[in-house]
């Protein structure tokens, strides 16, 4: 009795600990990726940093309790059979230091693509390559080659309607204003779906480690975590959200509030598209990466207006962080568990 009251008072303590980072990690993905849903709005010079991040807190929180479980359910159970207690911990650590290190450098890595990369790396470590599901894999790389793409040709698409528009009208103060308030209102739907899409990636690892610990209903496990995850998304994007912002906002290209109005749209419905349309079919909402498919959206307004306009020079760093990320967190993530496991072991 003793010995298996000890074994759960362990097990409890790493769930603890498990969480505490999961909680890091999602501090990490708001500090990272508060730019994707605010650049546009702040880029177009409509509303401030601040206030823009604040709005971005408020319905990323919505999104994710409201549908965060569609794709957390993906990267917790569909990926890997399971993802145990050390497993779930060396994913978060991976994951949040990675993005956390980019984030001070401004860098707007894929958080997306660095909790794959972790995931992957333990599937393959503790389960074996064979057990990884393919199929799911396969899905997630198509989404994340197409959504860029759709963001890009939905972006270019809305601006030129818009400009074709507005240029038979005078421009005056309240037409200004309408689009201003038009591009508010898409800052809150795209942080809603950044909310839904992105908050699997800070506590997706622990929706299988949840379910048997407390033995909760798949839902409300979810439930919990997405409350979880939408606090520490908040408190990453009001207090290392600007260094990203600045970097999306200002320096790929310069935004005027049409732009940014077309691009913010975009990716808003990108976004949510790929997070509930794949769930309603086959069950699993398809975690995108969301800094793409923002970033995918600046550049299709940026070569409606003008291709001289982008900054290639950025686009290309950001592209090489995104490259980088997947095989860095898989090989970081299998070093790190066969690490720990060891540790356990002499202990």
């Amino acid at each position: 009795m003793e010995v298996k009251n000890a074994v759960i008072d362990s097990t409890i303590i790493i769930l603890g600990i498990g969480l505490a980072i999961s909680f890091l990690m999602a501090i990490s993905l708001g500090a990272n990726d508060a730019a994707t849903p605010t650049d546009c709005a702040v880029g177009a010079g409509i509303i401030s940093i601040k206030q823009a991040v604040l709005l971005f807190a408020l319905f990323t929180g919505i999104g994710a309790v409201l549908q965060g479980f569609m794709v957390m359910k993906t990267i917790g159970k569909g990926i890997v059979p399971e993802i145990d207690l050390i497993g779930a911990l060396t994913v978060s650590i991976t994951a949040a230091v990675w993005v956390l290190i980019c984030s001070y450098y401004g860098l707007d890595v894929s958080v997306t693509y660095a909790s794959i990369g972790s995931v992957l790396g333990y599937g393959i470590t503790a389960h074996g390559i064979e057990r990884i599901n393919l199929n799911i894999i396969q899905n997630v790389v198509l989404s994340w080659i197409s959504s860029p793409f759709c963001s890009m040709a939905i972006a270019y698409t809305i601006y030129t309607v818009l400009r074709r528009i507005l240029e038979k009208r005078p421009w005056t103060q309240k037409v200004q204003k309408i689009i201003s308030i038009m591009l508010i209102g898409s800052l809150c739907f795209s942080a809603y779906s950044f909310g839904a899409n992105d908050v699997g990636n800070a506590t997706g690892v622990y929706v299988t480690v949840a379910e048997k610990l407390g033995k909760l209903p798949d839902y409300n496990a979810m439930l919990f975590l997405s409350i979880l995850g939408a606090i520490g998304i908040a408190i990453g994007g009001l207090t290392w959200g600007r260094r990203v912002i600045e970097t999306v906002a200002f320096r790929i290209t310069r935004l005027d509030i049409i732009m940014g109005l077309a691009a913010e749209i975009s990716n808003a419905i990108v976004v949510y598209l790929f997070t509930t349309i794949p769930y309603m079919l086959f069950g699993y909402g398809l975690p995108i990466s969301t800094s793409l498919a923002s970033n995918g959206s600046i550049i299709g307004v940026g070569l409606a207006k003008s291709y001289k306009s982008i900054n290639t020079r950025t686009i290309m760093r950001l592209v090489i962080t995104w490259i980088v990320t997947v095989p860095a967190t898989a090989i970081i993530c299998m070093i790190l568990y066969n690490l720990i496991k060891m540790l356990t072991l002499i202990i």
